[in-house]
């Protein structure tokens, strides 16, 4: 029976293909790009007028003892009033792209604001990770952020949570605003004094010299073993990249997005992706202060049984813990599918498990499915690139590219390289044109590193899907190459939903070795209490007997040393956001834990670990 789906339209459903040099081939799609603003201030400035009194967006007010309490909400109209007030007092401190500001706060109202106002100025701002400056003890990457972008002023939510931090790198010549508290020994200003700056006809000139090629923000990448780039986003990039959206997405023009988002405005997801669809739309964002962790995820389902979003972004974690929930949770069933027209994942893969969990619990509660889709981009993309086009989404599908994005399909090392050039595409790193070139080819395009196939090679209108981070993949000591990207999701599908993610190991070693963090399901299955210790739970017989079953399942169906893992070991210390071994939107990085996982991975393939497990057929 063909299952039945809440009616989604796709924009891009034809593409063209064009032959290239050997091993060289070119893909767009069929519809252009159309016309789109010059500069994002415009979409704000025009849902001021026509919907003043329209959110824009709401987060919930901390009470004196730490709990969130109601909504506060921010108007178009305010917003609009407060940018224009903190754009003069940026314009009165002389503030540029050699001197821009640079933001440590998580998501928030002040954080927009903030940035609402830089765009305005024409000043651009530098969204910074929270671990750099609250979990990290070195502070090693914040000092790299601010080296590189030579900050004239550094906002942060709050001096007790930021003092040690801004003690720590910011220069004395460097201004330190602060939204509430005082750092001692040290001069700061407050936020409140920027939001009272009386705007003057400067902000409507500065707004106006504003254009396509103006930066608006710095976005670092996440890093792994090296140190994070400070990514130009021009206002080209970000205006196209939202046109391209609205054209793959159309369900984005049939009313004004309501968004329940958590995604950190530091990475591009968030920041670009959702911040921008929200502007660009008139929309409304809510400001999430859950995240898919064991202690925050109760934050987010509390949300979302208040909030009902029109379309719900996440991150495969996120999607997996509300699969669960929905299970069990008929008021959470109830308001989260009541409206929402599109589920849309990204960061990771998403096991098929949770596919068929959320699915399940829609068609209970309204009786057909609502569209999962994905497909694939990054920082240098806006983020959006590749986007699906059917409701009949497989994990690893990633569709088409979006009107306007070329496609440079390139054999590398016996994969296929996927490239970009479009208008969405950023012009480089800043201040570092060497690493820019490295990452341009010849023809102007830019080098993603990610490696795709042909959904269906018989009908490229399927598109694309995932094959891997060419980086990732490896060759074992015997000269036969692994590839990465495809084994681990066949291990994660095959793991759910006890498997969080999956680091292969073996580079230069005679057999493939498997790292798996485990989902905190696991610990059902182990039969101990609630506060036993993640260690106990993985040394509990029952799991390991599950995971035994798992390694033979998977050993099994392998066809050769590159798809056949001979040793698998459960690690209950999580990836780390401070080592970059995860990213704040939950994609784990292979380099950065095998770096820091070193002696482990020569441990597992030593055999020297307590609870380490082999195929039975060894």
């Amino acid at each position: 029976m063909t299952p039945k789906y809440r009616p989604l339209s796709f924009g891009v459903n034809r593409v063209q293909l064009r032959q290239g040099a050997a091993g060289v081939q070119y893909l767009q799609a069929k519809q252009e790009l159309l016309d789109y603003p010059q500069r994002m201030t415009d979409r704000l400035q025009h849902w001021a007028q026509v919907a003043p009194e329209r959110t824009f967006m709401a987060r919930r007010q901390q009470l004196s003892d730490g709990s969130l309490g109601d909504w506060r909400h921010v108007s178009y109209a305010q917003a609009w009033a407060s940018a224009r007030g903190i754009a003069q007092g940026l314009i009165n401190r002389g503030l540029s792209a050699e001197r821009p500001v640079v933001i440590l706060s998580e998501n928030s109202l002040e954080h927009a604001l903030l940035a609402l106002g830089c765009m305005l100025a024409g000043v651009p701002f530098v969204p910074t990770s929270p671990p750099y400056s609250l979990v990290s003890q070195d502070f090693e990457k914040l000092r790299h952020v601010l080296a590189t972008v030579l900050p004239g002023l550094v906002f942060a939510a709050d001096a007790e949570r930021y003092g040690k931090a801004i003690l720590a790198t910011v220069g004395s010549d460097v201004e330190v605003m602060l939204n509430s508290g005082q750092l001692e020994g040290r001069a700061s200003s407050t936020f409140a004094e920027l939001l009272a700056t009386v705007a003057t006809p400067a902000v409507d000139a500065a707004m106006q010299a504003t254009g396509p090629d103006t930066i608006v923000k710095f976005l670092f990448t996440s890093g792994s073993t090296k140190l994070p780039k400070a990514v130009i986003n021009t206002q080209r990039m970000w205006c196209a990249n939202q046109q391209q959206m609205v054209q793959s997405m159309p369900v984005l023009t049939q009313a004004p997005p309501v968004l329940v988002d958590w995604l950190p405005w530091n990475h591009t997801f968030g920041g670009n992706h959702n911040f921008g669809m929200v502007v660009f739309h008139g929309g409304t964002l809510y400001i999430d202060d859950g995240k898919p962790t064991p202690a925050l995820m109760g934050e987010t389902l509390r949300n979302l049984r208040e909030i009902a979003p029109t379309v719900y972004f996440n991150v495969p974690t996120g999607f997996e813990a509300i699969a669960l929930a929905m299970q069990n949770d008929a008021a959470l069933r109830k308001q989260l599918l009541s409206r929402v027209q599109m589920f849309f994942y990204a960061g990771a893969a998403l096991a098929q498990p949770v596919w068929d969990s959320l699915f399940a619990s829609a068609e209970q509660e309204i009786g057909e499915r609502i569209v999962m889709s994905t497909g694939l981009g990054m920082t240098e993309s806006g983020p959006f690139a590749i986007f699906v086009t059917s409701p009949d989404v497989k994990a690893g599908d990633l569709g088409v590219p979006t009107p306007g994005l070329e496609l440079k399909l390139v054999e590398v090392e016996g994969k296929t390289e996927v490239r970009y050039r479009g208008p969405n595409i950023t012009p480089g790193y800043w201040r570092a044109p060497q690493e820019t070139a490295r990452h341009f080819d010849a023809e102007g395009f830019f080098c993603s590193g990610d490696a795709v196939k042909w959904i269906d090679q018989a009908d490229i209108h399927q598109g694309l899907k995932f094959d891997g981070r060419i980086a990732e993949d490896f060759k074992l000591a015997t000269g036969t190459f692994v590839s990465v990207g495809p084994l681990r999701a066949r291990i994660i599908g095959a793991g759910a939903p006890y498997i969080q993610d999956v680091v292969l190991t073996g580079i230069n070693m005679k057999e493939v070795g498997a790292m798996v963090f485990p989902t905190q399901a696991v610990r059902a299955l182990s039969g101990l209490g609630a506060g036993a210790a993640m260690s106990e739970v993985l040394a509990a017989a029952p799991v390991l007997a599950h995971f035994q079953q798992l390694l033979d399942a998977l050993a099994a169906q392998s066809t050769g040393s590159a798809s056949r893992i001979a040793r698998l070991c459960l690690l209950a210390e999580p990836p780390t956001l401070d080592r970059g071994e995860i990213t704040d939107k939950g994609s784990i990085n292979q380099a950065a834990v095998l770096a820091h996982r070193a002696q482990l991975v020569q441990a597992l393939h030593e055999d020297r670990l307590p609870s380490i497990l082999f195929p039975h057929s060894n």
